[in-house]
């Protein structure tokens, strides 16, 4: 009778948990592997450089350039940009050619629609529900509650940069609803 404990068809202890190991470690990296990216997802980006600030893009991706954004507008035009988390922003063309210290954020208070600037009336007219804006982004008539979300604006280096707005609104002498 043969002794099964020589037998050289029977792993030792040190291969078995080595086996072990390796099953536990293969099955665990591709759950984290594809967990990642479900992470990720619900974790907002942060906005990135030391100036807290997110650079402007145009409707291409493009960072705005303001020499070249002046050169084509004129002054008191409201143009979109991507802003603050990615949301359409306007930019403000003051009277001066100039861009202006703060962006309006175009996204209706109401149901979420972006709102277009209507030059001929001076003033933001969302489509969905006719709520109205001044220039200023200040609601003027509902259903929209509140006034359209601001956002610093600073130029640096010839490009746009936005930052959060945390001070009193200047429209309406109060404390920023969405900071």
């Amino acid at each position: 009778m043969a002794q099964i404990s020589g037998s050289s068809d029977v792993p030792d202890m040190g291969r078995r948990q080595f086996m072990n190991l390796l099953t536990f470690g293969a099955v665990t990296g591709t759950a984290l592997g594809a967990l990642y990216p479900v992470i990720k997802y619900f974790i907002p980006p942060s906005s990135g450089g030391g100036s807290g600030g997110v650079t402007a893009k145009d409707a291409l991706g493009n960072d705005v350039k303001v020499g070249e954004f002046i050169a084509t507008h004129s002054a008191g035009d409201r143009v979109l940009a991507q802003g603050l988390k990615g949301d359409p922003t306007y930019l403000v063309v003051t009277e001066e050619k100039e861009i202006g210290s703060y962006g309006i954020n175009a996204v209706c208070t109401h149901l979420g629609c972006v709102v277009p600037w209507n030059a001929s009336e001076n003033k933001f007219m969302c489509p969905c529900h006719g709520s109205q804006y001044d220039n200023t982004g200040k609601v003027v008539r509902g259903p929209a509650p509140l006034s359209l979300a601001l956002a610093h604006a600073s130029v640096t280096d010839d490009k746009v940069t936005f930052t959060t707005w945390t001070e009193t609104d200047f429209r309406t002498g109060e404390d920023p609803w969405w900071s």
